[in-house]
């Protein structure tokens, strides 16, 4: 094991740890690291301490010595409405690098690691990938739903009530006091959810761990199981490298569209593919969006709270569903095969356990997730769109959108930045029928924030929730509901075209053919040779921005990272070679 190995290269390393508290027998077993985003940081890391107390329980009562190691995440909640937000994404970064450090800086021969949230999930699979150590993911479980099924994502909602003067600060503060009322990640399929399933439908979380409600006591049982695997995985030196293959990648975006996950998604999903030497195009997404249906009845595109995803059976019951299209003989971190784990899991009465909380509950498993021969749609969520308005790319989750908009031609109102659209939408300024743009927006403009607010001021107008659209270089919540278009590229601080949109432009947004256009300028339609014409006079008469940072993480990271559809990742040089 490599911990042998470098224990002769570095003999100072033994009473270094013996310092720490290891005894002199501990210095001979399988030296496990187990890594966390514990911290008091929000709902989602404050109780992760007790999920690494259980997975140094089963390391050491497999004859393994656990060592914990921390990297607090940050909240997307606690950054949203100010420019904390712009350090969001770079955080997947610096965590999975951090996280990186701690492995290579220090001997181990496997890990656990435990994470529940937006960034903090990413960023571990991400170094789970790049470290290629053999590893086992913990998922940090889920919160339950505050009173009459009250979750968080409601809130941008009651916000922007109470800005119109809608409702109360009386009953703003009521839900603002039960929207979190317990640990994990935020109860609906936003991108902390998307991405704890993702890690489980790629092959590096135990089966049945995503999901797993706080309150359930399940957490800590599945956690002391991880502790066990990463033991026996050193031993057996599988590492990530055997299951993030091809097969594993396609089965997560297949889960993916069936759950109709976060849009954010398709920013980490490739990130974790670059770390393995897989380059995943956005168009696979799309491929595979079209094949899958979407059939989980869970907010913000279903009805029920996140909590009764597990209940149903969660990432089992999904791959049941669409077991015809997945890859069965793709090996996981249990050392068996996805059809495998499936089967082992009837067996031991997984589903029965699940199911019963449900029975408590007077709900049906398919009131939550639905049978592909009834689907909710035909389709997953997302789409991929491109045209001479996004000729590399934009991301529409099309899942919680109105039919009026699928195909629809709105008229161009151009913001440079979030704040200025946000205060338009809430003060009437915007229109029926136009195409809001917020640019300026991407990893190189400002680091890519999430435009939530603005979305749900729109999604709570129902006067504008389905008349106009919303065009950004910038990414949304995982909770985003409404006519929202992210991820433009090239972004608008690379020259792209939607640098180039002016007021009163005609934008064609046509979702089932795939298509983002610009067909008329001053509302009036011109060729696709005029517009090309138009658009490169616009070009040589724009002017780069200066650079909005000039110190700090974000001038490195928004000098640095990817195009948002290769997956937002800070290049180094090789990357760019």
């Amino acid at each position: 094991m490599k911990s042998q190995k470098l224990r002769k290269l570095a003999p100072e390393l033994d009473s270094l740890r013996l310092g720490s508290g290891w005894s002199i027998y501990d210095l001979e077993k399988p030296q496990i690291i187990v890594e966390s985003s514990y911290g008091h940081s929000h709902p989602g890391s404050a109780h992760l301490d007790k999920l690494v107390t259980s997975a140094d329980k089963g390391v050491h009562n497999s004859g393994g010595r656990a060592a914990n190691y921390y990297v607090t995440d940050i909240c997307d909640g606690e950054a949203q409405g100010h420019d904390g937000m712009n350090y969001s994404l770079v955080s997947r970064d610096i965590m999975a690098s951090m996280i990186e450090i701690h492995v290579n800086a220090t001997p181990f021969d496997a890990g656990v690691f435990i994470a529940s949230c937006d960034k903090s999930v990413p960023a571990h699979l991400m170094a789970i990938a790049r470290l290629n150590m053999p590893a086992v993911f913990m998922p940090g479980g889920i919160m339950k739903a505050g009173p009459n099924l009250l979750t968080l994502e409601q809130i941008g909602k009651y916000s922007a009530q109470y800005e119109r003067g809608e409702i109360s600060a009386a009953q703003f503060m009521e839900y603002k006091r039960n929207a979190c009322p317990s640990c994990g990640a935020c109860s609906f399929m936003g991108t902390a959810s998307t991405m704890q399933v993702m890690a489980e439908a790629l092959g590096l979380a135990l089966p049945g761990s995503a999901l797993i409600p706080f309150q359930t006591g399940e957490l800590e049982i599945t956690a002391e199981k991880a502790g066990k695997r990463a033991v026996k995985l050193a031993l057996e030196e599988l590492k990530p490298s055997d299951i993030l293959t091809m097969d594993a990648f396609e089965n997560a975006i297949m889960v993916h569209a069936a759950i109709a996950g976060s849009s954010n998604s398709l920013l980490h999903i490739p990130a974790i593919a670059h770390e393995t030497g897989i380059e995943l195009s956005p168009d696979i997404f799309d491929t595979i969006h079209r094949k899958i249906p979407f059939i989980l009845n869970i907010r913000p595109s279903g009805f029920w709270p996140g909590e009764y995803f597990w209940y149903a059976g969660g990432v089992p019951a999904i791959m049941e569903e669409i077991k015809e299209f997945l890859h069965l003989d793709a090996i996981t971190v249990t050392g068996k095969t996805v059809g495998e784990n499936l089967a082992e899991l009837h067996k031991n009465g997984f589903f029965e356990k699940c199911n019963s909380y449900l029975k408590k509950l007077n709900i049906s498993k398919r009131d939550i997730i639905k049978s592909i021969d009834k689907p909710i749609k035909a389709e997953g969520a997302i789409a991929i769109l491109k045209g001479n308005l996004a000729p590399e790319g934009a991301v529409v989750k099309h899942s919680a959108i109105s039919p009026k908009l699928m195909q629809v031609t709105l008229k161009a109102h151009v913001f440079d930045c979030e704040e200025d659209a946000m205060q338009a939408v809430l003060h009437k300024k915007v229109s029926p029928g136009e195409a809001v743009f917020i640019r300026y927006e991407g990893p190189q403009g400002s680091g890519m924030p999430e435009m939530f607010y603005t979305t749900e001021a729109i999604a709570s107008d129902p006067e504008l929730i389905e008349t106009i659209a919303l065009i950004t270089d910038g990414r949304f919540s995982g909770a985003t509901r409404g006519p929202a278009i992210g991820h433009v590229s090239p972004e608008a601080s690379q020259g792209g075209p939607i640098a180039l949109v002016e007021n009163g432009d005609l934008i064609r947004i046509d979702i089932p053919a795939r298509k983002l256009d610009i067909i008329g300028v001053d509302g009036k339609e011109k060729s696709s040779d005029e517009i090309t014409e138009i658009l490169e006079h616009r070009r040589k008469k724009w002017v780069k921005p200066a650079p909005k940072y000039n110190k700090g993480i974000l001038s490195i990271y928004t000098r640095h990272c990817a195009s948002p559809m290769k997956g937002a990742y800070m290049e180094d040089t090789h990357d760019k070679e």
